[in-house]
């Protein structure tokens, strides 16, 4: 084997934007089509944001708008704008910006002057342009490389910035903006910014009650009692507690940014409420039974947070610079006073919440036994565990590719073998189902432990107690194109929806779209997910197509199977909008109201009739030619 030199010619030193491209994952996280909430195209429209918002924390801007038009994203606001003679040097050059002085940006979101570099790089277009005092300076840019500098008069426009930029299809591929979690994202913005007047697409947003509003939009259950919404200094937050819900839900925040990874600060928070609450009433309760169907958000500005990644999802800080003081302190202070002091105030809210208290210590003393005894069972099977198939990468680790785990669950021996000899072993896992799942429609949270397959399916999850240890950060259901494959699919939805209905909520639930069709000759072959697709292909390849069409994954070929649950894996996400709340949505599709049911699903199955039908006809077609 030939000596590899190692010299000065091995050194080599990347442009800024070079660098920004080869690693996007360092500065943007996962890069993703848009399917996921944490995809980069998300993160690149956040970052812009962001400094908008930061604007308007130091007292300039009250509106910003964002449109996004296709693929292409512009944001405008009206704080100072950036200084004309550094916006090229801003948004192009590396740890350049404001706020690193302390004393211009102060508890803001954007810290290490990457953000917008990052945009600019990972954009096949991108447009800076700041406006003030009449003046103007726009810098255009096609993938980090500056195409225009340009001074222009602009008399009539307000002070402020405007960004456009359009994420660059050869990094992201063939990306597509959902609106959903683009509204969530502004909805956060809102209720952290209280009387910020967000225009989205047209679309009004603006919050007056801050988190307070945030829960009233996202509890879909019946509450215990009237929601707690408290606030001191550079603290705020608010709960309640759900009658039905199982587990806890947080939002939790730092300087405006959603850490949807947690941190130091939501484990201060989840340590102080259990604290003052057993110190009110004087009682040691445990602690699951203080904080079971919690939901709860809380927003914390400190100084110079430190994040764990720069897409800043996970907060690291100890400490409350600059004064030194522990974020745990800080934290626990605020709450024990605040809440100690409204417990006192209102004795009402304090019963009841005792009263969940109590009812939470009776239903985890009532499910002890039976909880054991499926322990025990999952460890057993765990060690000869035929239904998974594990990986190698989780989530709840700290491995550069965690945000790729992937969990498959499947229906069948055919199914899952198919998609087992292609996954990739590092980061995607599989999960066998034998036929279809029990309906877990209106049952309690026994079933979850009696049934053998849901308690390994949790089991395989690592979700029994709460999410923060979740091993897959996409959790797939792959069953057939068919109404035994709609169903499963279903019964699966119902499952999570009743009992960890924050996979769903946090975006980690999706489901496979898996080809409908194969057109090839011998020279090219296409895979169409749609009729429209097929119709294409067809016309490409011409008369002499050979179409088949798939009716089950069983009957496509690990090679196959491969380019399904790659790279240009297709997902459509299961989301919840803010209209429909789980209650609704479970009894719809699994309660009793049989006729209504049928005819939705008779309305729905006429696509795939005319698909049926509509392929006939071309294979008549394909004989008379």
């Amino acid at each position: 084997m030939a000596e590899v030199k190692y010299n000065e010619d091995s050194i080599k030193s990347l442009d800024w934007k070079d660098h920004i491209r080869l690693r996007p994952g360092m500065y943007i996280g996962k890069l993703g089509d848009g399917a996921s909430p944490d995809d980069g195209i998300y993160v690149l429209i956040k970052e812009v944001i962001d400094n908008s918002i930061d604007e308007y924390i130091m007292g300039y801007g009250k509106v910003i708008t964002i449109e996004i038009k296709e693929k292409e994203v512009i944001v405008r606001d009206n704080g100072r704008g950036i200084p004309l003679g550094s916006l090229a040097a801003c948004v192009s050059k590396i740890n350049t910006g404001a706020k690193y002085d302390s004393k211009v940006f102060k508890k803001t979101v954007g810290l290490n002057g990457v953000g917008t570099k990052a945009v600019n790089a990972l954009s096949e277009s991108f447009t800076a342009q700041s406006f003030r005092d009449g003046k103007s300076k726009i810098v255009k840019y096609e993938r980090g490389k500056q195409t225009l500098d340009e001074n222009v008069d602009t008399p009539d426009e307000k002070d402020g910035t405007l960004m456009r930029f359009v994420p660059d299809s050869e990094i992201f591929g063939d990306f597509k903006f959902r609106s959903e979690y683009i509204e969530r994202l502004l909805w956060n913005y809102a209720f952290l910014n209280r009387h910020l007047v967000l225009k989205f697409n047209g679309e009004r947003i603006l919050s007056k009650n801050g988190l307070l509003d945030l829960l009233e939009q996202n509890i879909d259950d019946n509450i215990i009692y009237p929601i707690i919404h408290l606030e001191e200094e550079d603290f705020e937050f608010a709960f309640t507690h759900a009658s039905i819900k199982y587990g806890e839900e947080y939002f939790s925040f730092v300087n405006g940014q959603h850490t949807t990874q947690g941190g130091t600060h939501l484990a201060s928070f989840r340590e102080a409420i259990v604290k003052t609450v057993r110190e009110f009433f004087k009682k040691d309760f445990d602690s699951s039974d203080i904080r079971t169907s919690i939901v709860a958000a809380f927003s914390v500005k400190i100084t110079e947070p430190v994040f764990e990644s720069q897409t800043k999802t996970k907060l690291g800080s100890q400490h409350m610079e600059p004064n030194g003081q522990t974020i745990r302190n800080y934290i626990n202070d605020m709450v024990k006073r605040n809440l100690d002091n409204f417990l006192h105030r209102k004795p009402d809210v304090a019963d009841a919440l005792r009263r969940k208290i109590l009812q939470s210590e009776k239903e985890r003393k009532d499910m002890a036994g039976i909880k054991k005894l499926a322990r025990e069972g999952a460890k057993k099977a765990s060690l000869h565990n035929k239904k998974l198939r594990d990986c190698r990468v989780h989530y709840n680790t700290n491995k550069e590719n965690r945000l790729e785990s992937t969990l498959f669950i499947t229906e069948g021996d055919s199914a899952s073998g198919s998609i087992t000899k292609s996954r990739n072993v590092n980061t995607q896992a599989v999960f066998s189902l034998k036929g279809k799942p029990k309906n877990s429609f209106g049952l309690s949270k026994k079933i979850v432990y009696q049934n053998e397959e849901f308690n390994l399916l949790q089991t395989a999850l690592n979700i029994e107690e709460d999410m923060d240890n979740l091993r897959y950060n996409n959790i797939v259901i792959a069953t057939d194109a068919d109404t035994d494959g709609m169903h499963i699919r279903l019964l699966l939805l119902t499952f999570f929806l009743q009992f960890y209905p924050d996979l769903v909520k946090r975006g980690h639930v999706y489901i496979l779209q898996t080809p409908l069709f194969r057109v090839r000759n011998k020279k090219k072959t296409f895979y169409c997910y749609t009729d429209g697709e097929r119709v294409s292909a067809i016309k490409e390849i011409g008369a002499l197509a050979e179409i088949t069409r798939f009716k089950g994954l069983g009957e496509i070929s690990p090679n196959e199977f491969k380019v399904f649950i790659g790279k240009n894996i297709r997902l459509d996400p299961v989301l919840l909008t803010k209209d429909s709340g789980i209650d609704q949505v479970l009894s719809f599709y699994m309660g009793k109201n049989t006729p209504e049911r049928q005819l939705y699903i008779m309305d729905n199955l006429r696509y795939e009739l005319n698909v049926e039908e509509d392929l006939k006809s071309t294979e008549v077609h394909k004989e008379a030619i």
